[in-house]
């Protein structure tokens, strides 16, 4: 019998619904009272390492989470489960992912429903998370998110939909599997990728979105000294209006690394177009093009790089893989 260590960390999965329709934090996460459905089935270790709602998650906590996973690793744990708000849960599993070394399972998962509502999906989802990590396939995935029956990874998926229970999607390339009977059957391979074991997540990294007429105006107010890296959304496969240009040299002469990913919810960035704020132009100056992750994953990614110690060189290979 597999032994899988359960975090709860809060979110919708554990809140419920109010009389007046509000949906709030309970004093005690309702799944944790759970394990006898998986009784003679799975041995879970369960621990309610927060309670908050996932906007109120940071990259210290995600670090905490990082922390708390190494532990396992010299525990008798076969996997682990994360469950999450959704709102955040694709940056907290991007995180992870990059960070910790994939020696055993570790899975996301959360719900679009609370836990008293008509349809809930926490549960299902829960249970579904929890075979996943149990099985012997989804060794060497990396950080993998398990909602609606289908398996994505962490390096990819995002929420799509405010409040539909098909919310996470993975744009571009899809998902790698799914779920049925308590078995996992995945299509696809994940190629691996660098993992940085940082300790730190200092440095103030913003994330730029991209839009038809904009100045150099944004760019100017965080030309300053306390900021670390500029991630920008740029438009289609990788383009700037030409009036940000003059405060984007400024910020790239004071070795600030800035990277550009796309806007659009599916392709990649390329430097394709050669015209003044073309992305050919914007890569010659020295912008970081990531390809196929977004914006907040880019944000974690520089973050990670940073505090890892890499220079300016080390950053481009890093963020371009």
């Amino acid at each position: 019998m597999k032994t899988i260590l359960v975090l709860h960390t809060g979110g919708t999965i554990s809140m419920s619904k109010e009389a007046d329709g509000n949906v709030a934090l309970n004093t005690m996460n309702p799944l944790l009272d759970q394990e006898k459905l998986l009784e003679g089935k799975v041995n879970l270790i369960v621990e309610e390492i927060f309670n908050i709602p996932s906007p109120h998650m940071t990259l210290e906590r995600m670090l905490e989470l990082k922390q708390r996973i190494q532990k396992a690793y010299d525990e008798a744990i076969d996997g682990v489960v994360i469950t999450h708000g959704t709102d955040t849960l694709e940056e907290t599993a991007y995180f992870l992912d990059i960070t910790l070394e994939h020696k055993i399972p570790i899975v996301l998962t959360g719900a679009m429903r609370s836990s008293n509502e008509i349809g809930t999906d926490g549960l299902y989802n829960f249970i579904s998370a929890v075979f996943t990590a149990c099985s012997e396939e989804s060794y060497g995935k990396g950080v993998l998110v398990v909602m609606n029956d289908e398996i994505h990874t962490a390096r990819y998926v995002t929420k799509t939909h405010t409040t539909n229970v098909a919310t996470f999607r993975t744009p571009t390339f899809g998902p790698i599997g799914m779920i049925a009977k308590e078995k996992t059957f995945f299509a696809s391979e994940v190629p691996p990728q660098e993992v940085c074991d940082i300790q730190t997540v200092a440095g103030n990294v913003y994330v730029i979105k991209a839009y038809a007429g904009m100045d150099g105006s944004l760019f100017e107010l965080v030309d300053n000294d306390q900021t670390a890296g500029i991630v920008i959304e740029a438009l289609g496969a990788g383009n700037l209006p030409p009036e940000t240009l003059p405060a984007l040299k400024k910020i790239l002469a004071r070795n600030i690394p800035v990277v550009l990913v796309s806007r659009c919810s599916n392709g990649i960035a390329e430097d394709i177009y050669d015209y003044e704020g073309g992305g050919v132009n914007l890569k010659k100056m020295g912008i970081i093009f990531s390809r196929g992750i977004n914006g907040p994953k880019a944000r974690i990614r520089l973050i990670v790089g940073l505090n890892s110690g890499k220079s300016m060189e080390e950053l481009n290979a890093f963020l371009s893989e």
